[in-house]
């Protein structure tokens, strides 16, 4: 059973796709979160969900510069994303008008 789709909630789901669009630390994460709905999730939410998405191989840390630590999409992590922004559509099918084009 694939683990992103099995996920409790969206929140792997959500992570996988903002990381998708470029490499991000926890609190880049928590701060896109903020600014898309209103209320920044805890560390002791974001940070177990990027501990659990990295020992699965969907994302690694990403050398950087900076203090934190940033994280891009293995391979592995994109078929783990096109297949649960699939079970995504699946789940909310009159809705895929607006996610046509991942689905």
């Amino acid at each position: 059973m694939r683990e992103c789709c099995d996920m409790r909630g969206f929140l792997s789901f959500i992570v996988l796709r903002l990381i998708s669009k470029k490499n991000m630390s926890g609190e880049d994460i928590r701060k896109e979160m903020k600014k898309r709905k209103g209320a920044k999730p805890s560390p002791g939410t974001i940070y177990p969900v990027l501990k659990a998405l990295s020992e699965s191989g969907f994302i690694q840390e990403v050398k950087d510069s900076g203090k934190e630590k940033k994280y891009k999409l293995t391979k592995k992590g994109q078929k783990e994303l096109k297949a649960a922004t699939r079970k995504f559509c699946e789940i909310f099918y009159d809705m895929k008008e607006e996610f046509g084009r991942f689905c």
